[in-house]
This record gives structure tokens, sequence and C-alpha cells, in this order.
């Protein structure tokens, strides 16, 4: 998923400079952040002087630059910004910067890994209550639910009405140490609910109370769900952003197995696992080669995405199958004499969809990073359940080839003729009609909405299109269906120039593709505060009668699904006194949803990756706090 936004480039053509210009300098801070203005002296430097000198053009108080503040860093743990600078996502920043630099300044912005330390009254008793084994029914089954990630849960799976809706208030809020986002989907199953972190830390917390009893430490950051299997659920299930695949018990925390799905520098797990029979399946995408295309001298791509079946007993790979069908090859020279490879990409950015019934498996792709383009970017592709064989392949955006390196003039990774990066960031829907049939609602960037034929090797039924879309517009994160047959679809058509734009729900007909009802954006009450927006990009949550949908803004809305009507609203942004011991506070919902399961509401609440409204926070909701 691209993080920039197509309708900049319209503004160029149409010859307004100076929001050029704010959406250049927006756009390289985002990529890369800024280059140090000095690099290490001889003498050994303050943390402050480091920051000042060689960090504040981007991320000081002042600067116009969409890089993280102070006051996100400032959440984060000296351990995470280290690594950042070392080997993460600022690491040419690092590289002109001395060790002594590094640590200087990490320990100036960052927490102390002393005072990450959570009090020991958080965790779960002698003398707390168990859960009782069979009280999973009462849960949400990692990323979308069930198999075909709707995002629904039944009137006795959620514990809610829709009339309770109104009624629900906050019971407890838990505080995530050391990190600016939260942006990772709560998964509940007999009675723990389990998240995970940006600093890698895997909770499993009593789904009620509140009260942790375990973690684990991932080798790095984990935003997927954690995917409760195998045989009485004792498997936890996840995946981290260095393409590690975990299976950790789920009574006590203790790590089963670990395996590495990819072996290319830049594969990361960023979709949620799937399992079925046995077996678990990770998507594999590399986001970090598609931005440092910006980079001249970086000779890009050669990352192409895949679908992984590793079996669940022992983490061994039963079958791996690639999106792009040959690896990448030099294809000539880059205008800066940089050899270029090609094909690449097609990444897997999301959860896969099960269907048992037919043996198959669907994934969303997104786009080729380089030439020459394949028919598999920007597709909803079907893979066989059992030798993970290319089924069929249908492509929603054809030629679609991009990378981070077209946001900037002259750039030299760019392809002749790019795309617009319209991903398919949301899981298909594999949705079950009242007239017997199956489809796959498809959405995408691009603001489109489509419905497949299963049967008819992905046959287009329906197309409509229900947002402006862009590389941050449209569907960006999921979408949710309910039993009478309606498809929720939240748009995001973020504008970071103008961030009371974008935002809406619309609910459509999955039979037939008709809009029933579109529910308008809501103006935001934080348009002072930097990186508040009413785009709606984070996955919606469907319970009968009622759909929840978060908001850039901080807010997190429940919708009637008759109407649309808002018939519940929290702002998460205020800081809160969480049940851990933990200083937080919510900011931006974008790509975790909220899950509901047993009378609760559980919402991750903060992002600060592309200098939104930075959180910290978990919060529980029940009917009047209870």
């Amino acid at each position: 998923m691209g993080s920039i936004w197509q309708s900049l480039r319209g503004r160029e053509h149409r010859h307004i400079l100076s929001p050029v210009l704010a959406a250049t300098r927006l756009i390289i801070a985002i990529l890369l952040g800024c280059l140090p203005l000095s690099a290490a002296g001889a003498q050994p430097r303050s943390g402050a002087e480091v920051f000042g000198d060689a960090c504040a053009r981007c991320h000081g108080v002042d600067s116009t630059m969409a890089a993280p503040h102070p006051e996100a860093l400032r959440l984060m743990s000296v351990r995470s910004i280290e690594s950042a600078l070392l080997t993460g996502r600022m690491k040419a920043q690092g590289a002109t910067l001395s060790q002594d630099d590094r640590v200087a300044v990490a320990q100036y912005l960052g927490i102390p890994q002393s005072s990450l330390i959570i009090r020991s009254s958080a965790y779960c008793s002698a003398s707390t209550p168990r859960p009782q084994k069979g009280t999973g029914k009462a849960g949400w089954s990692g990323w979308g639910a069930d198999a075909g990630n709707r995002r629904f849960q039944s009137e006795a799976q959620a514990g809610l009405r829709a009339m309770d809706v109104p009624h629900l208030k906050l019971k407890w809020a838990f505080g995530l140490p050391g990190v600016a986002t939260a942006n990772a989907q709560p998964t509940v199953h007999a009675g723990r609910l389990y998240v995970a972190s940006a600093e890698g830390i895997v909770y499993s917390i009593d789904a009620q109370g509140g009260c942790i009893y375990w973690t684990f430490q991932a080798d790095d950051a984990v935003r997927t769900a954690v995917v409760i299997a195998g045989q009485a659920g004792n498997l936890a299930l996840f995946g981290d952003l260095s393409g590690k695949a975990y299976a950790v018990d789920t009574r006590e925390g203790m790590l089963l197995w670990k395996v590495r799905v990819d072996d290319h520098p830049d594969a990361n797990i960023v979709g949620s696992p799937a399992t079925a029979k046995g077996m678990v399946f990770f998507p594999v995408t590399a986001g970090k080669e598609l931005e440092s295309a910006i980079d001249a001298k970086v000779s890009c791509c050669t990352f192409r995405g895949s679908l992984v079946a590793l079996r669940m007993n022992d983490g061994s790979q039963a079958w791996k199958a690639y999106t792009v069908n040959r690896k990448a090859q030099a294809t000539g020279l880059t205008s800066a004499g940089i050899a270029a490879w090609g094909p690449s990409g097609a990444g897997i950015w999301s959860a896969p969809t099960i269907d048992v019934r037919r043996g198959v498996i669907y994934a969303g792709t997104g786009v080729n990073y380089t030439n020459p383009a394949t028919s598999n970017s920007d597709a909803v592709v079907a893979f066989d359940m059992k030798t993970g064989h290319i089924l069929w392949s249908q492509q929603m955006t054809r030629g679609d080839v991009f990378n981070f390196g077209c946001l900037i003039p002259n750039a030299a990774n760019c392809p002749g003729e790019h795309g617009p990066d319209h991903d398919i960031g949301a899981p298909p829907l594999l949705l079950n009609l009242a007239n017997g049939k199956s489809v796959l609602v498809v959405s995408d960037k691009g603001g489109m909405v489509r419905a497949l034929d299963p049967d008819q090797r992905g046959k287009i039924l329906w197309s409509v299109r229900v947002a402006q879309g862009g590389s941050m517009g449209g569907i960006q994160w999921g979408t949710a269906a309910d039993d009478n047959g309606l498809v929720f679809l939240p748009i995001s058509d973020w504008d970071p120039l103008q961030p009371d734009k974008g935002g809406g729900l619309v609910a459509l007909e999955a039979q037939t593709g008709k809009q029933v009802w579109a529910a308008p954006p809501i103006k935001p009450e934080c348009l002072s505060v930097r990186g508040c927006s009413a785009a709606q990009p984070a996955p919606p949550t469907a319970i009968q009668g009622a759909v929840f949908s978060g908001s850039l803004d901080g807010h997190i809305r429940a919708y009637d699904t008759g109407f649309g009507k808002v018939i519940w609203d929290i702002n998460t942004l205020a800081p809160v006194e969480t049940i851990n011991g933990v200083r937080a506070h919510g900011g931006a919902l974008t790509s975790a949803g909220p899950a509901v399961a047993g009378g609760m509401l559980y919402v991750m609440s903060g992002y600060s990756r592309t200098a939104l409204m930075p959180g910290n926070l978990l919060l529980a909701f029940s009917v009047e706090g209870k």
C-alpha cells in the first residue's frame, strides 16, 4: 500500500505551485525522512544537540514536514529509535551519524527500557478467574472474524444489540508501552484478548478485566492479528515485519516454532494469517523496497509477493506460491546508471480469504514495482488450497507499475509509464447470497467495488465507483458485510493538504451493487491538530443493525445499518488512566478495525507512521461500562 496521494499529481498539472511544493516536502519526509544537516562531529554531542542539528528540520515542533513530531517520538522506546536509525526506516539518515550520536538522540527522545516495565499489579493474579473452556463461542477470530473476512458478528457472538450501542461506555483502557502506533487487529478467544504492538510484544489479556496473562517478544514489530488455532485453541499464530511467522502456546506464551517465510531482505508480513485444515497461510509483501526506490542509488526492484502455507504443528512449509511467476532479471540501466530489475512487486497486503467448500484461497495483490507489468498485480488471485497452484486471477487495474520514486521529479527508479498506485489492500469478502450463489466483493484504492463470481474464474458481475480514489484514496484496509446482504465501505480519499476532505461510509447491496445509503463525511473537531483528517481508511465492523467505523480524527462511530445515521460517537484522543499504569492516549484509527465479542467492543487507537496523530491505546467498551 503506497502512502501518497494521486490527487497531488493532478494539482501539478493545474500549476498550483504552493500545494505542489508542500506536497513534495510532505512526500519526501514521509518516505525517507530528512537528511541530517551535519554529520557527526569529532566531539561527543548531547542528544538535544543531535536532534537540533540533524532531526529538527523535519521532526521539530515548527516543521511543516510530515515526519513524526517529538510528541510521537517520545512515546517510543530508546530501543525502537536506535533500531530505526541503525537498520529500520531511518537507516539512511542514521548512517550519516556516529554510533554515539545515534545513542544520544535515542536516549534524548525515547523512553528507557527500565521505564517500560509494566507494574506487577497489571498482571493477572492467582485469584484471577481463568477463562473457562468453551467460552470461545463469544470470540473474534483473527482479522476478519470468519473465513470469508466479513467482519460481522451475530447478536449471539457480539453480545450486543443495535439498541445497546448508544449505551456503550469505556470499561478499561490499556497502554502499549514504548510505541506511537496501535494498529494491530485485536483477537478474542476463550475469554482472552490478544493484541500485538509495534515493539513486537504480543499480549494475552483478560478480555473482561484487562489484566495480563503473559507477553511474548517477537524479533520485530507485529501488526497482524493473532490467529488462534490448533487443538483446543492452543496455538497463537502471527507474523512480524521481518517476515517471520510464529506459533506461541496460548496458555503460557511459550514459543513453539518460528520460521522466516521469505529470504528477500525486505520481505515482511503485514496481512494477518488465516487457517484451514491444519495449515496456516501467510501473505508476504515488501513495503520497504517500494519506498526505497526514491533513492536513485538504490537498484530497484527484486521482491515478488507470495502466499506461504505452513503446517501448524511444526511450521514446516507445505507450499509457496508467488504472485509473479518468475524471478526478477536485470532489464537495463536507470538514468542514474544503476541496474534496473523486473518484474517485481504484487505483494499481498491483507489477510487471505478461505473458501473451504471450493478448496480455494483468495488474496488481493498490490502494484508491480517495476516493468514489465504482470497480470497478477492489483488483482484477486485464487490459489488451490492443497497445492498453492494459481487457479485463476482477475486483474482490477492493468499496467499499474509504481514505486515511490515516481513521486519526485526526474526520479531514476520510476518506470517510464507508471500507474496510479491502486493496490487492493482490503481482503476480498466471500459472501453467500439469498439466491444461493456466492460472490467475492473486492474493493481497491481507486475507489472501485466489484463483485466476482468464484464459480466462473472471477467473472465480474457488477462494478460500482464509491469514491474518488487515489494512492491513499478509495478503500484502504477493509470492508464488512452483514447477514442482510449489505456491504459497508468506509471511504478514505485522504488529502494531507485538505484534512477536512475525504471520509464517509457507503452501503451497497451485495447481490446487485445498488447503493442503499451513503453517510456523509463528518467534519473533524481536531483540524488544528497536526495529522487530523476526516478520512476513514480503517476497516469497519458490523453487528446486526449497526456498523462501527474509525476515522483519522480519532473517532470511532456506530452507524445504523438501515439508513446510515450515526447512533454512537466516541473520541479516543483524550488521555485516560490505563489499567496497566502506562501513560497513553489515542490517535488516528487506520489499519486495525474494532473487534466485538461477548458484550465488549475493543478499539486500537494511534498511528504515527505518516505523521498522522500518534497514540498507544487499547480501549475496551461495554454497555454502561459494566
